[in-house]
């Protein structure tokens, strides 16, 4: 069976999340939606603020109090998780679905042993004893890479290094072999070598166990090398979507294209680094139209009054913009 053949593991589609600030509700996520495939990995792409983490804590079902789910489907293994109760929801955190975050040491307990918290999923979910779940540990932590995982069951969360720390979350994460894992910037903090190792193992893991994946990252190596798919995020809305390889080699947006743009190993030296003027706009103000206009060199009347429509560019392929289809001029 070709990739492409694999079963949707985990559908999002129209998700919209509405955020209470003093500036009143506003839309955080808009209609955003992607498909991720077993044994795939996608790359939910853009600056820090454009939404990207939101969605993931809405897929997850943990948006903080101040934020709620306005409308939209998240279908896991075809049914909605959006209309399940606290109960059902519950029930699938872990072998459904589950998610690494991108700090390790607020994640876990401080006050709990590693091995306790490592075997809490077999208690929980499949009923072990004690000894047994800590047996399970050990082999988890043997798995990610922890040396002499027995004699480190009894330490404690700070006694590990912060890459250490990342591969006791993922192997939290993985524990109940999921079908989707949530990835929320999971080498944020760590040094370039150590990232290099966590994205190695997410990627072991991944095939392994033919999860699907979903990487939150505004790091565009990291996708160029790990993701199979990309939605590109702006301004809580997705702009533009297919196989990175494709994306990255012919971008149809302009937010896309200046990310691309924008990457210092493309610049040669002496050339002038080159960056997308200006900045997001604030969720409060965005304006009517496309919510690039202001920094967009394409930038045309329409812009200014129409939003443009998520549509196929190629086969696989989507971009929300109204010269999507013409050829690069940035």
């Amino acid at each position: 069976m070709s990739e492409n053949e694999k079963a949707a593991a985990l559908e999002v589609e129209d998700l919209s999340v509405d955020l209470r600030t003093q500036h009143g509700t506003v839309r955080a996520v808009d209609g955003v939606g992607f498909t991720v495939r077993s044994g795939r990995t996608l790359a939910l792409l853009g600056e820090s603020g454009c939404g990207k983490s939101m969605t993931a804590q809405a897929v997850a079902g943990l948006l903080d109090p101040v934020a709620s789910v306005a409308g939209g489907t998240v279908r896991l293994g075809g049914a909605d998780v959006l209309t399940m109760d606290r109960a059902a929801r519950r029930k699938i955190a872990g072998p459904g679905l589950s998610i690494v975050f991108q700090d390790a040491l607020t994640a876990l307990n401080p006050v709990q042993t590693v091995g306790a918290q490592l075997g809490e999923p077999f208690r929980i979910h499949r009923g072990m004893s004690r000894r047994a779940a800590l047996g399970k540990a050990a082999e988890l932590m043997e798995r990610v890479g922890i040396p002499d995982p027995k004699a480190r069951l009894s330490a404690y969360p700070h006694q590990f290094s912060g890459g250490m720390r990342q591969r006791l979350l993922i192997a939290m994460a993985v524990a109940l072999d999921p079908d989707v894992l949530l990835a929320d910037e999971p080498t944020t903090a760590l040094d370039v070598t150590v990232q290099a190792q966590i994205m190695e193992l997410l990627d072991e893991l991944r095939t392994e166990r033919d999860m699907a994946v979903v990487l939150i990252t505004h790091d565009l190596a990291v996708v160029a090398d790990h993701a199979d798919d990309v939605t590109v995020m702006y301004a809580g809305r997705v702009v533009e979507s297919g196989p990175v390889a494709e994306v990255f080699a012919d971008p149809r947006h302009p937010y896309t294209r200046g990310l691309l743009a924008s990457v210092p190993a493309r610049v040669g030296r002496g050339e002038e680094l080159r960056s997308i003027g200006g900045g997001p706009p604030e969720l409060h103000a965005i304006p009517p139209g496309c919510a690039f206009q202001a920094r967009c060199p394409l930038v045309q009347d329409v812009c200014r009054t129409e939003r443009p429509a998520l549509a196929g560019t190629a086969p696989g392929r989507a971009a929300a913009c109204h010269f999507a289809k013409e050829p690069a001029r940035v």
